[in-house]
């Protein structure tokens, strides 16, 4: 309960010192107690001073719930004394005064701070960074989907200070930027074509997916997912997998790292080199129909292209109508592992029409 101070503890504050104070001044004194109008603080002089329930913190607390009874603190006069021989003073003005002071030596060390939202405005939120409030536009936070609510935490930086007009300006996605040319400083100074790293994926699309190793995203391509064909890289992938990839290829001027999946794992085009055979016929599966022919994988791992011509006569011969996941036994034709290419056929190639026969008919 807060102490009542009477009139005659008043007198008592007023004949014990001899001292002068002006408005401006810093000074120290001790609560005494507490009353209506807020906090009495004896300062040392022939005067009793009040530091009004508005005057004692930044946050509209009353006095007596920020100031503790007998304790001693720095204040500011920010009136001389009235008919009754009372200095006005503010506590709120002094913190607010080292408040500004380690807001600005938080600024020059582009600090990353953690600040509490104490207020959704229009336009963007307001912050409380050591007991001031600083707004974060909506165009300086990082994920602009998010919904802060009262209470919440979140990190931000400073990017500029009006100290005469008591306010400043924040950015949580400086925190995300700065943090992201940091990482990117450190991964491009260690990493090298060829090693194996660990990543987590964050974000797919029709040309490949985003994965991040160490807070930089970079590039693994569709072509370089698996040695297989690959519809859509979520076939395969999913965001927030974690997965180990290689370095392909390391573009420091462009700032760009491109990984693969394929470069870990075994070709199997130099498997396929050891069992594979030209003029046999091996059985295949129907991984993809295009209007020009039909991809057959006739090795786990290997395809290869069944012309159009070709699809038609199989498929004329046999009576039927090819879809993609059917079995066709296809005749290698050509076959080259160091280059990857292989040309298939119906028909061996001793039963292949000869193309001078054709013209002869013609």
């Amino acid at each position: 309960m807060a102490n009542v101070v009477s009139d005659a503890d008043f007198e008592e504050l007023l004949l014990k010192y001899e001292h002068s104070f002006k408005s401006g001044d810093l000074v120290k004194g001790t609560v005494y107690g507490f009353d209506s109008e807020g906090a009495v603080v004896d300062i040392g002089g022939k005067s009793a001073a009040i530091v009004p329930n508005k005057e004692a913190s930044n946050d509209n607390k009353k006095a007596e719930e920020v100031l503790e009874k007998g304790k001693e603190y720095e204040f500011l006069v920010i009136s001389e004394p009235d008919e009754n021989g009372k200095f006005i003073l503010s506590r709120r003005k002094v913190d607010l005064f080292y408040a500004w002071q380690e807001l600005k030596k938080l600024k020059d060390a582009n600090e990353i701070i953690n600040g509490e939202v104490v207020q959704i405005v229009r336009g963007g939120i307001l912050v409380d960074i050591i007991g001031v409030r600083g707004f974060v536009p909506s165009s300086q936070i990082q994920n602009r989907g998010t919904e802060y609510k009262v209470g919440d935490k979140i990190e931000v930086k400073i990017i500029s200070l009006d100290e005469e007009h008591n306010n400043f300006v924040l950015s949580n996605k400086k925190v995300y930027s700065d943090t992201i040319e940091t990482a990117k400083d450190e991964i491009f100074s260690q990493i090298e074509v060829g090693q194996v790293i660990k990543g987590r994926v964050v974000r797919v699309t029709d040309f490949g997916a985003f994965v991040d190793i160490g807070g930089f995203d970079c590039l693994l391509p569709l072509s370089q997912i698996s040695w297989k064909w690959v519809e859509h890289p979520t076939d395969l992938l999913k965001i927030g997998e974690e997965i180990e990839v290689g370095v392909f290829d390391v573009d420091v001027s462009k700032q760009r790292i491109t990984l693969s999946l394929k470069s870990i794992t075994p070709d199997p085009w130099e498997a396929a080199a050891e069992v594979v055979k030209e003029g046999e016929f091996r059985e295949g599966l129907v991984t993809r129909i295009k209007s020009f022919g039909a991809f057959v994988e006739i090795f786990d791992g290997v395809e290869a292209l069944l012309p159009h011509a070709e699809l038609i006569e199989y498929q004329n011969s046999k009576n039927v109508i090819l879809n993609v996941g059917d079995k066709i036994n296809v005749c290698v034709l050509k076959f080259n592992p160091q280059d990857k290419r292989i040309s298939l056929g119906f028909n061996t190639p001793e039963e292949a029409p000869k193309e001078e026969e054709n013209k002869t008919e013609e």
